[in-house]
């Protein structure tokens, strides 16, 4: 099925699959580890990669490929792969580019699982991790040099709701070939689509608004049409360019296929494992049904919720990018399909960290949950749960306060939530 005229409700729901022999309409879960071959020459033809198909569930499976062509189809993509995690996404994209020595340049403003892996983590394997503003695109230039393999960022950072300046961050990594990654987990692509503003890859948490349901863990990289052009004799990327001594002296960049995501089919999902469950695929095949109208009521009661905490005495601050009034809705009108935003609300209130923390506790219908996208309602303090790991500085960098707090808001009537919220701002 072309993905080129159809909506992405409508994607969401039929590509990737046709009814089996069977004639199922739901997806089938194919609970297996391995695969049997019609002979030993068309085993040994699929390893040597003469031959594509299903040699083992730790590189493909039939319901993870229904998975990867929908989410590939959804970002306007040309392939897809999934994860075990969000986190194992960024890993694989990150080390797919770059090895010990290199460097990568990061958005100041994102995750801060991701902050950690990428700042910390990664420097302990060699590549160092070098910081730029999302709201100075000028600041990226200068730290460039021949050891920069990738470009880090989110389209709408968690928790500090800002939206990056996509175009100008991508233009900067074309003059310089350089690979731009965006985490597109917060906006999905039913709002925004970085490869539509030039991004060469896009990560997932599957975890969040994509199941919805808050019951899997899961991950997902699309890799944009084209992408084997830029990496292509591109000095920077010499591992898709020489053989690889590990698969028979394979060349990547000879290779008819989006090379991409085919080498961390082959060598990383290979060697390193963090593969998603078959029944996990199923579960987010599930959430991306419906997740078009479940992201526009997100959006909505977001919308109310953000607009009900800047009337608030109690309130200082409120970080929503569909407020008319807020740094980022310029970009939201840009970037994001009608202007819509998304779930996530953070704000601050009157008081330090014990009275954040206070808030969260008052709530009745908000969990305290470090989850995002679920269908019900989350709250949390980001300081001492989610970003954690991160020192003072580091948090004021990022634009965590002690008294921040942040909403994952859900399905439940805007009203309710409202009342929610009203009750424990004034305990």
């Amino acid at each position: 099925m072309s993905h080129t005229k159809l909506h992405p409700e409508t994607l969401a729901l039929h590509q990737g699959y046709a009814p089996d022999s069977q004639q199922t309409i739901s997806v089938p879960i194919y609970q297996t580890t391995a695969y049997g071959f019609d002979s030993s020459q068309q085993a040994g033809a699929r390893f040597a990669l003469q031959e594509l198909g299903n040699i083992y569930t730790r590189l493909t499976n039939p319901t993870h490929d229904v998975l990867e062509k929908r989410l590939a189809a959804l970002e306007g993509g040309a392939s897809g792969i999934v994860t075990a995690s969000g986190s194992a996404a960024i890993f694989y994209a990150i080390i797919n580019l770059a090895f010990a020595g290199d460097n990568i340049l990061i958005a100041d403003k994102i995750y801060g699982g991701s902050s950690n892996l990428l700042l910390h983590t990664l420097k302990n394997l060699g590549i160092q991790a070098r910081v730029f503003s999302i709201d100075e695109p000028s600041s990226i230039e200068p730290l460039i040099d021949t050891k920069t393999k990738a470009i880090f960022f989110e389209s709408l950072s968690n928790p500090q709701i800002a939206i990056a300046p996509i175009e100008e961050i991508t233009q900067i990594a074309k003059k310089h070939q350089i690979i731009t990654i965006c985490d597109n987990t917060v906006a999905t692509p039913i709002l925004c689509n970085p490869i539509k503003w030039g991004v060469d890859v896009v990560v997932h948490s599957l975890s969040k608004y994509a199941s919805g349901q808050g019951s899997t863990i899961s991950g997902g990289i699309v890799d944009r049409e084209g992408l084997n052009d830029l990496i292509k004799d591109n000095p920077r990327y010499p591992q898709f360019n020489t053989p690889d001594p590990s698969y028979h002296g394979l060349v990547y960049a000879s290779v008819p296929l989006p090379i991409f995501n085919l080498r961390i089919r082959t060598a990383l999902l290979r060697d390193i494992g963090a593969a998603l469950s078959p029944f996990n695929a199923w579960l987010v095949l599930q959430g991306l049904e419906t997740l078009k109208v479940r992201i526009h009521e997100h959006s909505a009661h977001a919308l109310k919720i953000a607009q009900f905490l800047s009337s608030h005495p109690k309130v200082t601050a409120v970080n929503y990018p569909g407020l008319a009034n807020n740094p980022y809705h310029h970009l939201a009108k840009k970037y994001f399909k009608d202007s819509l935003c998304s779930g996530l609300v953070s704000f601050e209130i009157i008081g330090g960290s014990e009275q954040a923390k206070k808030v969260c506790d008052s709530t009745q219908i908000f969990s305290i949950v470090v989850n995002i996208g679920d269908t019900k309602s989350l709250i949390v303090h980001p300081a001492s749960t989610t970003h954690s790991q991160l020192d003072t500085d580091q948090l004021n960098a990022l634009g965590i306060l002690p008294n921040t707090i942040r909403l994952s808001v859900g399905l439940e009537n805007p009203q309710d939530l409202i009342a929610d919220l009203s009750q424990a701002l004034q305990d």
